[in-house]
């Protein structure tokens, strides 16, 4: 190999080891907004093991950070011991990203059988604005995603709320923001959003998972480069025949 392919796949390393620090970033950022969301959800989506692809993902930006760090000192040394290390570990690093890839895939073919089994269950038993969890969190819902009930708001009929109300209104929440002095009655339906939550919170929490997977797959394949360039930079050294002349002395490069 020449020297001029040498410097070019040192310098792309280098570069991709500063890419790494801002994947880290990137990584974790994505993991908690995982996390944020799924809190906001948690009561339409209850499968915990969701969480698991979030939960590697923070692991693997935090493990980025370190190997940016191994990386570039490596790199910028032409340490052999550095740069094996950096290889191995960003071999375990590509293993645990797709391994989230497979579990994001997993997850998110679930996302609509969990949801449609659970948000029933969730509607019966809201209580009012402002008195639980699960009714803060259906309204939070409505309001964040422009969405009323089920399928759409003549699901509150077939609620207990709707039944002990009796005043033949869904939750305020359902309420269009542009419609001033609206209660949400059902006898100006054009107030109330028109499309059910379900369907837009299987999408949101598919799309959250969508953005996982698409985050691994994309450092992933940053990583494969990096795995690739500090091959190229060993292999290089090993055949460095100043390099050769220190081992056959017994100093170590």
């Amino acid at each position: 190999m020449g020297q001029c392919g040498v410097i070019s796949s040192k310098t792309v390393l280098v570069f991709l080891n500063l890419i790494f620090w801002a994947a880290a970033g990137i990584l974790c950022y994505i993991g908690a907004y995982v996390f944020i969301t799924y809190d906001d959800y948690e009561h339409f989506f209850e499968d915990i093991y969701t969480l698991i692809p979030a939960m590697v993902i923070i692991a693997v930006g935090t493990l980025l950070f370190v190997i940016g760090f191994i990386g570039c000192c490596a790199t910028i040394r032409e340490s052999r011991c550095g740069l094996a290390m950096f290889s191995a570990v960003l071999l375990l690093v590509f293993a645990t990203e797709v391994v989230v890839v497979v579990l994001g895939y997993i997850y998110r073919a679930k996302v609509e059988a969990v949801v449609n089994h659970s948000i029933q269950k969730v509607y019966n038993e809201y209580k009012g604005p402002n008195t639980d969890a699960p009714s803060r969190a259906i309204d939070y819902v409505q309001r964040q995603l422009h969405c009323c009930g089920i399928h759409n708001y003549s699901d509150w009929m077939n609620t207990h709320w709707f039944t002990e109300t009796k005043n033949n209104s869904v939750p305020v929440s359902c309420c269009k923001p542009i419609i001033s002095n609206c209660t949400g009655t059902l006898i100006r339906p054009g107030d109330l959003y028109p499309e059910g939550c379900e369907v837009l919170v299987v999408k949101k929490l598919k799309d959250i998972m969508l953005y996982v997977i698409l985050a691994a797959l994309t450092f992933a394949a940053i990583q494969m480069l990096g795995l690739q360039c500090a091959c190229m930079v060993l292999c290089s050294r090993g055949h460095d025949p100043a390099y050769e002349l220190l081992v056959s002395t017994g100093i170590d490069a």
